[in-house]
């Protein structure tokens, strides 16, 4: 796809969130155990970084581990635990020479004092990258809102805001993302059609697709074209388009439905 498609669109991708979904059930296709599966997995997100780079994609936010994903069995998740640490101490210097900025969203009160460095130093030597990767771990579109929704009640109880002047804005700019553009995109891969609890108020009018490609084999290609996929289709965010007369003239507007 031409990069000048970005550019000619009133509504560019700027920012793409994926659920990276179907590590298991790539690796049980292919003979393998679990980990060997997530470990696939991270090896899939530099290819689709240096893919979104070429595309004008400004900020990769993924999904990499949910606050559910605890509940799985002990093993899975100390070796996803385990991976993590071996991504950002292996990618970080990678990301820096890429130009990646990599932030990590999520409760890390759950991690222990040694990957909670290897976050602060990762995000600290990538800082001046231009292209954004947002790593939520141990993250909830729920314990988002609900996060945010106590610091707002803080700001009350001690007086710095009025309950009358809470807005949408208000929660907005207290959650996790705060200074970050909603996901104009979101893929889910592996073939499920839900949102998993992922970024629940950002995706409010993001575009939704979704591959029946296992994450593991979700390379440049597939991404090409759910980026194809995207240009193809009319965003309104709630709204109809109508024609109006203004002096003589017909134009075309959008009114809320």
């Amino acid at each position: 796809m031409e990069l000048n498609q970005s550019q000619e669109s009133k509504h560019p991708l700027r920012h793409l969130a994926i659920i990276m979904d179907g590590n298991n059930r790539w690796a049980s296709v292919n003979g393998l155990d679990s980990l060997e599966g997530h470990t696939a997995g991270v090896e899939r997100i530099r290819d689709i970084l240096r893919a979104s780079k070429k595309q004008g994609i400004e900020i990769v936010s993924l999904f990499a581990f949910s606050s559910e994903n605890w509940f799985r069995p002990n093993h899975e998740v100390s070796g996803l635990m385990t991976l993590f640490s071996h991504y950002l101490k292996k990618e970080a210097p990678l990301l820096r020479e890429d130009g990646v900025r990599l932030t990590v969203v999520g409760n890390r009160s759950n991690f222990d004092s040694k990957l909670c460095e290897l976050i602060t130093e990762a995000e600290k030597i990538t800082l001046n990258g231009a292209l954004r990767l947002i790593l939520c771990v141990d993250y909830g579109g729920r314990w988002d809102i609900t996060e945010a929704a106590r610091l707002v009640a803080n700001q009350v109880n001690e007086g710095h805001l009025r309950v009358e002047d809470i807005t949408e804005s208000t929660i907005a700019n207290n959650l996790q993302m705060k200074e970050i553009a909603d996901p104009d995109l979101c893929i889910r891969t592996g073939g499920e059609q839900r949102i998993s609890n992922f970024l629940l108020w950002q995706l409010a009018y993001t575009e939704f697709l979704v591959s029946d490609q296992y994450w593991p084999d979700f390379g440049e290609s597939e991404l090409e074209k759910a980026i194809e996929e995207y240009y193809s289709r009319k965003r309104r965010f709630g709204r109809r388009k109508v024609k109006k007369i203004a002096e003589g003239v017909a134009e075309s507007i959008y009114v809320e439905t």
